[in-house]
């Protein structure tokens, strides 16, 4: 069996396959198409255990965003280690992930980037001119439009409050620094004599 899995051919497609698969999202490719195309002659109980130890090198080299040196250095270990890659193998993996290690990495960027999020923020600073109390005249007041929704997209209708409320979450976290904008902000607006 060792011989009918060493092929660079099979393995280059056996590893493309995989990456379809895992990280790229598209549906179909199962192991016993994997098999049936790549490795016909090999039963489905040989071929499990070594798809399984490709699957997981693949994505120890993805997850861990391996630059060469570090790839060279794993690999080197996956063909000293009882049970592990063949050099021809190794070789294979280098050759597969230095051709596919961007787009791998874009579709992992991707695959992790929230469904919707914050396309765009505009704000300003006002000062009410206009209160019931007059301690609130002159006080400064922020006012933010955030724009939701996939980017490239037309805004579409979604429930918003999650987000909105995960944007206060952050916003209460810097409530120590409000006090020191309002004060800057009025001094702005009221002092004439400011440093600013």
């Amino acid at each position: 069996m060792a011989a009918e899995l060493e092929g660079s051919k099979c393995l280059s497609g056996l590893l493309s396959g995989l990456a379809q698969d895992t990280f790229y999202g598209h549906p179909g490719i199962t192991e016993e198409l994997l098999r049936s195309q790549l490795y016909p002659e090999v039963s489905l109980e040989e071929f499990r255990p070594f798809l399984e130890k490709m699957k997981g090198i693949l994505k120890s080299i993805a997850s861990a965003d391996m630059d060469f040196n570090q790839l060279e250095a794993f690999l080197t270990a996956q063909t000293k280690k009882q049970g592990g890659i063949t050099s021809e193998q190794a070789a294979v993996i280098s050759k597969f992930w230095k051709s596919h290690k961007t787009k791998i990495r874009e579709s992992l960027m991707n695959q992790s980037c929230w469904d919707r999020g914050l396309r765009s923020l505009s704000w300003r600073v006002d000062g009410k001119s206009q209160s019931r109390h007059s301690a609130q005249i002159h006080t400064p007041v922020a006012i933010m439009e955030l724009e939701i929704g996939k980017s490239g997209q037309v805004s579409s209708n979604f429930d918003q409050v999650p987000f909105v409320n995960y944007i206060f979450y952050y916003m209460l976290a810097i409530h120590s620094e409000q006090f020191i904008l309002q004060s800057l902000f009025a001094e702005m607006i009221i002092g004439k004599d400011s440093a600013f």
